[in-house]
């Protein structure tokens, strides 16, 4: 009635179609900020008409190849594009199965924002990253938002890694701009998890069994022999000998205990009767001699 809009303006659809060219056909030097994120370059008539449609920001816009039906989404980095192309990263044409010059069509789209990801990396030497959080989250700075299925690429140390999205959340499409998202990761293509050795109690080898027969010399594996030629008595002892172990040069005793010591000797028995014979050892019984001769 007084000249003001009661209801409020609804957004009028961006949909229109372009020619599509990898970023290495832009014009003059190289945009490697443009490769190595998830931005398109659009031409100018493109803002002009966004501006003009009451849009809802930040600019979101829907990928699709109508020949194989794959779609993407992606932000618009700059409008500096020649009229009817535009330039996209070579992962997201090689993720629409896209040659240059194919027709591809633009359509803007609100996204919502994301609460959670999970990446797999496609080849395994992205587990040599130390951080890999850190570096995933260092090259989605360059994305505006992240569809499920998409393959994208992140350039860390001159290298590019391969990361395949494979679930994202509340939906397959979402916009990763200002937002707090939880991120993790599948293991890698072809990634094998070291299997564990399984052990059989009845195949338990002994460490000892495993040592080489000693060769060679070997101390103290003679017989004692007599100076006087005679043979060595047979002890006579009723308690059965005491074991010595057999020593093995290099091979540790594995059934020791901590904090204990063990002296193994070769006890030689004693004969009771022939102590009893023997006249015990008594001090001071001797007789006293004196040095200096007495006088008559």
């Amino acid at each position: 009635m007084f000249g003001f809009n009661v209801f409020p303006e609804i957004p009028r659809p961006f949909n229109t179609q372009y020619k599509c060219f990898s970023v290495s056909m832009f014009p003059g030097n190289e945009r490697e900020d443009v490769e190595r994120g998830g931005k398109i370059i659009m031409p100018p008539s493109a803002l002009d008409t966004l501006t003009r449609l009451n849009i809802v920001y930040p600019m979101l816009f829907k990928l699709s190849n109508k020949k194989t039906n794959r779609i993407t989404h992606c932000g618009v980095l700059e409008f500096v594009a020649d009229e009817g192309k535009v330039y996209l990263p070579y992962w997201m044409m090689h993720n629409l199965l896209l040659q240059e010059g194919d027709l591809i069509n633009i359509e803007c789209v609100s996204l919502p924002v994301a609460r959670y990801a999970r990446f797999q990396p496609q080849s395994e030497d992205f587990l040599d990253i130390t951080n890999p959080k850190a570096v995933l989250e260092n090259g989605l700075r360059s994305f505006a938002c992240l569809t499920t299925g998409d393959i994208i690429a992140i350039r860390y140390n001159a290298r590019i890694y391969e990361m395949c999205v494979l679930e994202t959340k509340p939906g397959s499409a979402v916009s990763i701009i200002e937002c707090d998202m939880n991120v993790e990761f599948a293991p890698p293509v072809g990634y094998k998890e070291p299997e564990k050795p399984v052990t059989n109690e009845e195949n338990v080898v002994n460490p000892v069994d495993l040592m080489p027969e000693p060769t060679g010399f070997v101390a103290f594996k003679g017989q004692g022999n007599r100076l006087d030629g005679k043979k060595k008595k047979e002890s006579v002892h009723t308690e059965a000998p005491l074991d010595k172990p057999v020593y093995i040069r290099g091979i540790p005793d594995y059934n020791h205990k901590i904090g204990t010591l063990k002296f193994l000797r070769h006890v030689k028995p004693v004969n009771n009767e022939q102590a009893k014979d023997q006249d015990e050892f008594k001090a001071f019984t001797g007789e006293g001699f004196s040095l200096r001769k007495t006088k008559k």
